[in-house]
């Protein structure tokens, strides 16, 4: 079989290439992917078993996320020494230093009292879209609701939320037509974001505020803090990942449910499956395709010989439907349970800090919109981003 992992055109078509990625699991889990000239990057590992993803997860030691960064793509060094302030590209035991700090604004505790905030978003985005008639699932629904849950985690205005939107799109589209003109656009995107948390800061300084900001900036039991430089490149982490995988698990979870008609009408019968499916929608959806790490040093995984220095791809789509861990992987069951999906990362360092958040999002989007849109059905195909890294649909069409 011929084998593209990272073939931009296939994702935009038809999302992950599942067929390709259930031969690897099936004969080749550890599988040496051939680079290319245009546009640019050296050949790799690609793994494809959940196991292993676990594996390479957890060994921070073995697999590094620091050494070249844990985005697919080549960076110079110039480039990667900003980046690496970033927790996404820190190995312990400065991850850990960093994450200690920023774990204070996202305890259970502190995300459990969101829950009806959220059901207010919720409910007010599908009287809004029952008002028209019509919507975009994507744009109407989807991708507000991490976003103004984002603006009340920072104490931002509401009204700042399609500021971020803009350049949330523009940083991971920047091989999709439809968001960014060139990687240069992305780049300019960040810097806004940058600028943007350096007016956070200084206000939340001078107005201290019961938000996530003000307790990142306050020093922690240990009397350590975040830099301005670390403060600002968590926001930019915070528009990315927080807005971006709960927008694109949202929108793939409701396009899930309209391709299984008998799933959507199982939650409008029982909307309390609404917390299972939630953890069924990350694991279909894999909002997150891959992530890169690089061997620290020489070692052997299933009988492959990787080098010191070789790119290694975990790919979070391949591994979330592993036959050997998954019943019956390439069906779609919103009760599904037990459900050990790794769409929030294998464990180790680097398990998503927003999980809770995450699925408190899902769950309470899914129940509000079975309870209130029962009919609810597309009017017009979906719209799927051209990105390797995110597993993102721009549009999706819906009729109330």
């Amino acid at each position: 079989m011929e084998i593209n992992l990272v073939d931009q055109d296939q994702y935009a078509r038809a999302g992950a290439p599942h067929d390709q990625l259930r031969w690897l699991r099936a004969n080749e889990p550890v599988h040496w992917h051939e680079g290319e000239q245009e546009p640019g990057w050296p050949g790799f590992w690609a793994v494809t078993r959940h196991e292993d993803v676990v594996h390479i997860s957890r060994r921070s030691e073995l697999f590094s996320s620091a050494k070249k960064l844990a985005l697919f793509d080549e960076m110079p060094e110039e480039a990667r020494a900003l980046q690496r302030l970033m927790m996404l590209n820190q190995d312990p035991p400065e991850h850990t230093r960093r994450r200690s700090l920023v774990n204070r604004g996202f305890t259970p505790r502190q995300i459990g009292v969101l829950e009806e905030h959220i059901r207010d978003i919720c409910h007010a985005l599908v009287d809004e879209a029952l008002a028209k008639g019509g919507a975009d699932f994507v744009t109407d629904i989807a991708a507000p609701l991490p976003l103004y849950v984002i603006c009340e985690l920072l104490g931002a205005p509401v009204e700042d939320r399609d500021k971020l939107f803009q350049w949330s799109n523009r940083m991971i589209g920047a091989d999709d037509p439809d968001y960014a003109a060139s990687p240069e656009e992305g780049g300019a995107a960040a810097m806004e974001v940058y600028a943007y948390a350096n007016r956070l800061a200084a206000k939340r300084r001078e107005e201290p505020g019961d938000d996530l900001v003000t307790k990142l900036l306050q020093p922690g039991e240990d009397g350590e803090s975040l830099t301005q430089d670390e403060f600002d490149l968590f926001v930019l982490l915070l528009v990315v990942a927080g807005n971006e995988t709960t927008r694109n698990a949202a929108s793939g979870g409701m396009l899930a449910l309209f391709e299984h008609p008998e799933q959507w009408e199982r939650l409008v019968r029982d909307p309390s499956l609404a917390r299972t499916a939630a953890d069924e929608i990350v694991r279909w959806v894999s909002p997150v395709n891959l992530f890169r790490r690089t061997a620290t040093r020489d070692l052997t995984l299933r009988d492959k010989q990787i080098k010191e220095g070789d790119k290694v791809v975990v790919f979070y789509s391949s591994a979330n439907r592993d036959e050997d861990v998954f019943d019956r992987p390439a069906s779609f069951d919103i009760g599904r349970d037990p459900n050990p999906h790794i769409g929030f990362g294998g464990g180790g360092a680097h398990f998503c800090l927003g999980n809770h958040l995450a699925k408190l999002e899902l769950r309470v989007l899914f129940e509000v919109v079975a309870e209130r849109m029962p009919g609810l059905r597309r009017s017009g195909d979906a719209k799927r981003l051209r990105s390797y890294f995110i597993n993102g649909i721009k549009t999706l069409p819906v009729q109330v």
